[in-house]
C-alpha cells in the first residue's frame, strides 16, 4: 500500500486514562519533589489556572504522545497522552524527565561564537543577524570557489520537514554529503529492500505475536518504542505469548523472558541460520507461502543445509545442538511467531548478514504482512515540495563522490556511513571537508571511537552546531545557533520506526521560548536566502511554520487539535501484492544479494593475546545514550551497581574476576585498542566468562555539572567495524583487558 501525498490529502480531508506501565515514573515524581528542593534552578510553579497541551515527544525516536500540564505559562508536568497510537497514556522515564531539559542549566541561551581554542569553552554572544550572516558568508565563499561539495550536514534523521530542509539546502547548494546517524532500522531497511523490494521500513506487530524470538533486542531496555514494548511484554506475561531472548548477557529482558538462551557473543547470525537449517530439514516451513510467494528458495536452502547443521552451529554459538533443534521446532510451530534483532536499544546498525538471517526466519514461517509478523511499512509521502532549480555550481558539486562512499560500487545500498566519513577525514582520503553543519545529533559522543570523531571535527575549519544544549559536539563548534527545545517548537514527526500504524505526530510549542533561541527550520531558510540565487529561491516560505502548514495541508488542523494524525484503516498488503522485487515475490537470494560480501562473524578490533577479554555495551531504560544528556532525575534512578559516585562499574563474571585477582567494587583499568579508562568491578554471574559488560549513556564531558563527569562513555573505548556488505558499523564490542588500578 502506497501512501502518497494525494492519498494523504484525501484521507486528512475526511478524518480528523493515563496509564503508567511501571511504578518508576511515580517513584521519580515523588523523588523529584524531595530532591529538587536543593536545586537553585528548579522551577517553582506559581499559582494559577491549570491547562493541558497535547504534543509529541522527540527526545527519542519513539515519538510518544505527551500531555503537558501547565500552570499559567509554565510547564509543570509531562504525562503520556491517552489514546495515542504509540503509547496510549504511558510514558517512559526520559519523557517524564523532559522538563529538566527545558528548564535546566545546559541550555544554550543565545547564539554563540567561539573566541578561544576549540573545546576550551570560551564563547562570545552574538546577534542572530550576525550568526546567520557569518554562516551564509562562509558557505557562499566556498560555493563561489567551486567547493560546495566540501560542506556536509549531520542530522539525527532524514525523516520529517526539518531534516529535509537540510537535505534540500545541501542539494541546491551543491553538496552530496548529507548524513544521519544510522541505527538498526537502517540495516532493516536494507534487508527489506533486498529481500522484499521497494523502500519500506520494517514494522513489527508485537501487539499480536504470540512467540517473540529476540536476538539481543532489549525489549525492556528501550528497543523500539519503550512504552509500546513494555505494554506488549505485559500482555505476553499475562499468558498470551512467549518470549525467548538470545543474548550473551543476562539483561532485564533476558531475566524476564520465558527462556534466556546464552550465546557466544557475535554468533547470533549463525544461530539464526542453524534454526533455519532445522526448519528446512524437517520441512516445518510454511509451504504455501514458500511455494507461491518466494524466489531463490531452493538455492538458499541448499546453502543453509550444507553449512549450518546444529552440531556445527553449536560449536560456534555455545548453544547445545539439542536446544537449537528444540527452539527451531517451537518457533516454527507457534501460531504467530516473530523474530527480531538489533542489540539493546538498536542504536547501532549491526551486520546485514544477521539481519537477513533473522528476517529469513520470519519468511520461513510465512509471518510477513500478517498479524503478529513483520510488515513492510510505507512512508506517508506528505512532503511534496516543488523541485528546486539547480544552477551549474549545484550540478557540479553533486557530481562529486560522497566522502563516505555510500551509494558507490563498494556500498551500493547504503545511504549514510558516518563511520566512514570520520575515517575519510582523519586519513585525508578524498577531498578535505571545509564546513560541517550538525543538527539533532551529537556525533562527538554517539559514534564509536569518540576521540577519533572529535579529531575529525577538529580538522574541519568551520563547524556550526544547532543544538539546544552545550553538548560534546557543540563544545567543539565555531558557532552555536541554538534551536528551541521540543517543548518550545513545532515539528512534524513521521511514523515511528517499528510501528505498524502509519501516523504523523506533531510536536507543538507548549511554552514560549525561554531564551534567545530560534527554530532551526527558520535559520536554515534564512541562511539559504542570505546565500541567494537559486539556493535562496529554493526556500519560498517566509517561516518554518508556514512551510510546515503548507506541507501538512489538511492535516494541520487535526494535528494541532489532537497532536497526531493516523491513516485510517491501514492494513498491510497481502502476499500477492506485498513484494516489489523483480519476481514480485519474497526473494531469499537474488543477484544483488549474492553480489554482497555477507560475512559472519564480524571480527572485532584488537589482538586476542594483548586484549584477552571482550568488552560489550549494554543499554538501560534509566540511561539515555542518544544526542541528549541523561537528565539528572534519570541518573538518580541508576543502581549503584552501575554508577557509584562518579565511577562506572563494569560487569565481570566472578570466575574471570578471580583469574584477574579482582574483587567486588575494586578499581581497575580497562584498556582497549582505542582507549583506556578507570572503572570499578561489579561481579555478576549473568555475564559470560571472558566478557566485560559496560553501560552506555554515561561519561558525558559537556552539558552541565549535573550531567557531566559521571562514569565513562563506552564510545571512548569502542571502535567501529565496517560491515563488508553494507558499510554500516557492525561492531558489537571490542577486545579489551582489565588490570588492577
Amino acid at each position: 500500500m502506497k501512501i502518497d501525498r494525494r492519498s494523504f490529502l484525501a484521507l486528512t480531508a475526511g478524518g480528523t486514562v493515563g496509564t503508567a506501565l511501571t511504578p518508576l515514573p511515580w517513584k521519580l515524581t515523588d523523588d523529584i519533589s524531595i530532591w529538587s528542593q536543593n536545586w537553585p534552578w528548579t522551577p517553582v510553579p506559581p499559582g494559577g489556572e491549570a491547562t493541558h497541551v497535547n504534543s509529541t515527544c522527540t527526545l527519542c525516536p519513539a515519538a510518544c504522545g505527551i500531555t503537558v500540564r501547565k500552570i499559567d505559562q509554565r510547564a509543570v508536568k509531562i504525562e503520556g497522552m491517552a489514546g495515542h497510537p504509540v503509547n496510549d497514556g504511558g510514558i517512559c522515564i526520559l519523557g517524564v524527565s523532559g522538563l529538566q531539559l527545558l528548564y535546566g542549566p545546559s541550555r544554550v541561551k543565545t547564539p554563540l561564537k567561539r573566541v578561544g581554542d576549540r573545546g576550551a569553552g570560551h564563547w562570545q554572544p552574538i546577534s542572530w543577524d550576525q550568526a546567520v550572516a557569518e554562516v551564509a558568508q562562509k558557505l557562499g565563499e566556498l560555493r563561489e570557489k567551486g567547493e560546495g561539495h566540501t560542506v556536509a550536514a549531520i542530522c539525527g534523521s532524514d525523516r520529517g520537514t526539518l531534516p529535509q530542509l537540510f537535505s534540500r539546502l545541501l542539494t541546491v547548494y551543491g553538496s552530496p554529503n548529507f548524513f544521519t546517524l544510522p541505527t538498526i532500522h537502517d540495516t532493516y531497511a536494507m534487508t527489506l529492500g533486498l529481500m522484499q523490494g521497494g523502500n519500506p521500513q520494517a514494522g513489527f506487530d508485537v501487539e499480536n505475536t504470540d512467540y517473540l524470538l529476540s536476538f539481543g533486542s532489549g525489549i525492556l531496555e528501550g528497543w523500539g518504542a519503550p512504552v509500546r514494548m513494555f505494554r506488549a511484554n505485559s500482555r505476553w506475561r499475562s499468558g498470551y505469548g512467549k518470549v525467548v531472548q538470545v543474548e550473551a548477557r543476562l539483561s532485564t529482558t533476558a531475566a524476564k523472558a520465558d527462556r534466556w538462551m546464552p550465546v557466544n557473543p557475535g554468533s547470533e547470525a549463525a544461530l539464526a541460520m542453524g534454526l533455519a537449517h532445522v526448519i528446512l530439514r524437517e520441512k516445518l516451513y510454511q509451504r504455501d507461502f514458500i511455494k507461491h510467494h518466494t524466489e531463490g528458495f531452493d538455492e538458499w536452502q541448499k546453502g543453509v543445509l550444507a553449512g549450518y547443521a546444529p552440531d556445527a552451529v553449536a560449536a560456534v554459538s555455545g548453544v547445545p545442538a539439542a536446544e537449537i533443534e528444540a527452539l527451531a521446532r517451537e518457533f516454527a510451530r507457534a501460531r504467530k511467531p516473530l523474530a527480531i534483532c538489533g542489540r539493546g536499544q538498536g542504536n547501532t546498525p549491526g551486520s546485514l548478514a544477521e539481519s537477513m538471517a533473522v528476517h529469513a526466519l520470519n519468511a520461513l514461517v510465512g509471518n510477513l504482512q500478517r498479524p503478529g509478523g513483520v510488515w513492510a511499512m510505507p512512508e506517508i509521502e506528505y512532503i511534496d515540495w516543488a523541485e528546486a532549480e539547480m544552477d551549474a555550481l549545484a550540478v557540479a558539486g553533486l557530481q562529486q563522490d560522497r566522502l563516505d562512499g555510500a551509494g558507490s560500487d563498494g556500498f551500493p545500498y547504503a545511504k549514510y556511513l558516518p563511520n566512514r566519513l570520520v575515517e575519510a577525514v582523519n586519513s585525508g582520503q578524498g577531498y578535505p571537508l571545509q564546513a560541517l553543519l550538525v543538527s539533532g545529533a551529537n556525533p562527538c559522543y554517539s559514534l564509536a571511537d569518540a576521540a577519533a570523531v572529535q579529531k575529525a571535527i577538529a580538522a574541519v575549519p568551520f563547524v556550526v552546531s544547532f543544538s539546544s544544549f552545550m553538548d560534546e559536539t557543540a563544545v567543539n563548534a565555531d558557532l552555536i545557533l541554538p534551536n528551541h527545545t521540543n517543548l518550545e517548537r513545532y515539528e512534524d514527526v513521521p511514523t515511528p520506526l517499528g510501528l505498524t500504524r502509519p501516523i504523523i505526530g506533531l510536536s507543538r510549542p507548549v511554552v514560549a521560548p525561554q531564551f534567545n533561541t530560534r527554530h532551526t527550520g527558520d535559520v536554515v531558510i534564512q541562511i539559504a536566502r542570505a546565500i541567494g540565487g537559486t539556493v535562496g529561491s529554493a526556500f519560498p516560505w517566509p517561516t518554518y511554520e508556514a512551510c510546515l502548514q503548507m506541507t501538512l495541508a489538511g492535516a494541520w488542523g487535526p494535528l494541532n487539535r489532537d497532536g497526531f494524525w493516523e491513516v485510517p484503516g491501514f492494513q498491510p498488503a497481502d502476499w500477492a501484492h506485498a513484494f516489489e522485487t523483480a519476481s514480485g515475490k519474497f526473494e531469499f537470494t537474488n543477484a544483488a544479494i549474492t553480489s554482497l560480501a555477507l560475512s559472519e562473524p564480524i571480527v572485532l578490533p584488537g589482538d586476542e593475546k594483548a586484549f584477552p577479554l571482550l568488552l560489550m555495551p549494554f543499554d538501560s531504560m534509566r540511561l539515555t545514550n542518544g544526542w541528549i544528556g541523561n537528565p539528572p532525575f534519570m541518573t538518580k534512578a541508576v543502581d549503584d551497581t552501575v554508577l557509584k559516585g562518579d565511577d562506572v562499574l563494569v560487569e565481570l563474571n566472578p570466575q574471570t574476576a578471580s583469574s584477574l585477582g579482582l574483587s567486588q567494587g575494586q578499581a581497575a583499568e580497562l584498556q582497549t585498542p582505542v582507549g583506556a579508562a578507570r572503572v570499578r568491578v561489579n561481579l555478576f554471574e549473568g555475564v559470560r566468562p571472558g566478557v566485560v559488560a559496560m553501560p552506555t549513556g554515561l561519561g558525558h564531558t559537556a552539558f552541565d555539572e549535573f550531567i557531566a563527569g559521571k562514569g565513562v562513555n563506552y564510545n571512548m573505548l569502542a571502535g567501529p567495524v565496517a560491515d563488508p556488505a553494507s558499510g554500516l558499523d557492525a561492531a558489537w564490542g571490542i577486545r579489551a583487558k582489565l588490570t588492577k588500578a
